[in-house]
């Protein structure tokens, strides 16, 4: 059990029978009244985000998160197929389970699978990766980092805004947070 006076961000915890990350918090004192802790904390099963009040002082479970890194084999249909880096086990995930991941992936990447009581809840992807531009207009001689942005279709499917200097076959850096461009590597 921990109080949620020594809450933090990226704290994990069991409610009502569902795992929370705790992604914003605020402990109050108002001058009347007892203590809270305001907070954000994200549902790990399902990715939504609500706020929550909580007593100062009261109790949650702990819930301790296991991450294995694996690497992504293949996809067959909906499903992917990834191979534990130290056992070498293949486990199937479904594109639920894979969520935003799906956009970023390639054959061979590693990623990270987060797992309670051998329940898999998520993967976590590294905060870049490096993806082949395949379809994009040309650029022309003279286009600059500050001209603007043009779409580019990249080897995953997904597109992203990029400055219009970027040309087909060239290799990007996007981070997987916000699905943004970085650089060209």
């Amino acid at each position: 059990m921990i109080s949620t006076n020594d809450f933090h961000t990226g704290l994990t915890f069991e409610l009502d029978n569902q795992i929370y990350e705790v992604v914003e918090f605020q402990h109050v004192k108002p001058g009347k009244g007892a203590a809270f802790v305001r907070s954000k904390i994200k549902n790990l099963h399902n990715g939504a985000v609500t706020e929550r009040t909580f007593r100062a002082g009261e109790k949650v479970k702990r819930a301790h998160l296991e991450r294995k890194e694996m690497s992504y084999l293949y996809r067959s249909g909906k499903e992917f197929c990834l191979m534990d880096l130290n056992t070498y086990e293949q486990i199937t995930l479904s594109e639920q389970q894979m969520g935003e991941a799906v956009k970023y992936l390639k054959e061979n990447d590693t990623l990270t699978v987060v797992m309670h009581e051998e329940e898999i809840i998520g993967v976590e992807l590294p905060y870049t990766v490096e993806l082949k531009v395949v379809e994009t207009e040309p650029g022309v001689k003279g286009d600059t980092a500050a001209g603007g942005n043009k779409p580019a279709i990249l080897e995953t499917g997904l597109t992203v805004q990029v400055p219009l200097f970027i040309n087909t076959g060239d290799l990007l850096r996007i981070d997987t947070r916000s699905g943004a461009y970085i650089e060209r590597v």
